[in-house]
């Protein structure tokens, strides 16, 4: 496919099978699930329908997608909905704060082998540590709420665990009377989050292998031994833990564009990917270790294929997460307390306000997929359903069984 355009799931279907060849026993159910849902998006084996323009005639074939979360082509649309009902979250006149938590790259072989753990851990300390610190009187002294994205990769595959927080710059008094801002360019000190944030983190996890927990397989099984185990956290302790505060966004309109970058993510877009020539892929990624350097990486397919994988979610876990006075059972009730509160709020809002009369922006607009493509005046409607092709299914899902199964 040199000088062509290619997806990731072109790599899956040529090099799948080589992939399980090398790592068939090491492959989960769930990334499986992963590949033959790639490789099949907006494929016949799906099916699909065919539309047919109002006033030019101009039909189009449309092949249905396969949702999975994973999918480079399947993030537009959910993350157009899930936008919609966070612009209405967004609080008026206040400066949001990106706040991320990092864990050191010592965990990762642990990590690999015991992702819903560790991961609901890094969502727990870090989650904890910015409602501690946020409600001293020493430094907000306020009830804050923020949501919460875990990514697991780094802009080469590897495997970077990390937690971004879209913090507003505030919070609730202790007596729920009045708001409190934050100053406009600074929210929290990163020195005082970056120590708790690993006390808090080694806590859980002394707690989660006091349990029996915490996996531990091949390279990292001499780790079950007490004593290895006590020089592993060790060395955890002397870690780098990396607490990164970002300037803040502004309002409410820059928020909806982080988000709408961030939220429905996946390892690696399809847009990114340059080659596939001789069993190699060739990708863009950005060097931020070196500046932000724009630089290119050939891979192996297979081990494309692999690192890939690796960030594969565990089935039903929450990757986006929502604390303090956003979180889900009382996000509608407190939102309305701080709206009230900033309204009435007797501070100069000077400061975090753009103008007096701001309000939370809409949603941004999409592109209208019903707006027919060549006289871009007609609308496309149904005029037929494509039943899946179960022969194509088959032929796709059969490569990715486990050779055990048949």
């Amino acid at each position: 496919m040199s000088g062509e355009q290619f997806e990731v799931a072109d790599v899956f279907r040529l090099y799948g099978a080589a992939y399980l060849d090398t790592y068939d026993h090491r492959t989960s159910n769930e990334q499986r699930q992963v590949l033959r849902n790639i490789v099949s998006c907006r494929t016949s084996a799906l099916g699909g329908h065919v539309k047919k323009c109002d006033k030019c005639g101009h039909q189009e074939v449309y092949f249905n997608s396969c949702r999975d979360r994973h999918c480079p082509k399947c993030q537009a649309a959910a993350r157009a909905e899930w936008l919609e009902a966070r612009a209405q979250d967004l609080l008026p006149g206040v400066e949001y704060f990106h706040i991320v938590f990092t864990i050191p790259a010592i965990l990762n072989s642990v990590t690999i082998q015991n992702k819903r753990l560790i991961y609901t851990i890094l969502f727990r300390a870090a989650s904890e540590t910015l409602l501690t610190i946020a409600y001293d009187p020493k430094h907000l002294g306020a009830q804050i709420g923020f949501l919460s994205l875990l990514h697991t990769w780094g802009q080469n595959l590897g495997l970077h665990p990390h937690v971004h927080c879209v913090v507003p710059g505030g919070g609730i008094s202790p007596d729920g009377k009045q708001w409190i801002s934050s100053r406009k360019d600074f929210f929290l000190p990163v020195r005082v989050l970056s120590s708790l944030f690993q006390k808090k983190f080694l806590y859980y996890l002394a707690q989660a292998f006091g349990k029996g927990e915490v996996s531990f397989r091949g390279n990292v099984q001499s780790l079950t031994d007490e004593h290895n185990w006590k020089q592993f956290v060790g060395a955890l302790k002397k870690s780098k833990w990396v607490v990164y505060a970002k300037p803040p966004f502004g309002c409410a309109d820059r928020v909806l564009k982080y988000l709408a970058r961030y939220t429905h993510r996946v390892a690696i877009t399809n847009q990114r990917l340059l080659d596939l020539d001789n069993g190699k892929v060739k990708f863009h990624w950005k060097d931020y270790a070196n500046e932000n350097v724009q630089r290119i990486m050939s891979l192996d397919a297979v081990e494309f294929i692999r690192r890939f994988l690796r960030h594969t979610w565990p089935s039903g876990f929450m990757r986006i997460r929502h604390y303090g006075f956003l979180s889900n059972r009382n996000r509608k009730e407190k939102l309305a307390l701080c709206r009230e509160l900033i309204t009435h709020s007797k501070e100069p809002q000077s400061n975090n306000v753009e103008s007096p009369d701001r309000t939370v922006s809409e949603p941004q607009e999409y592109e209208d997929i019903d707006r027919c493509p060549t006289c871009k005046e007609g609308r496309m409607c149904l005029v037929e359903t494509i039943k899946p092709d179960l022969e194509l299914a088959w032929q796709f899902a059969s490569r990715f069984l486990r050779e055990d199964t048949g």
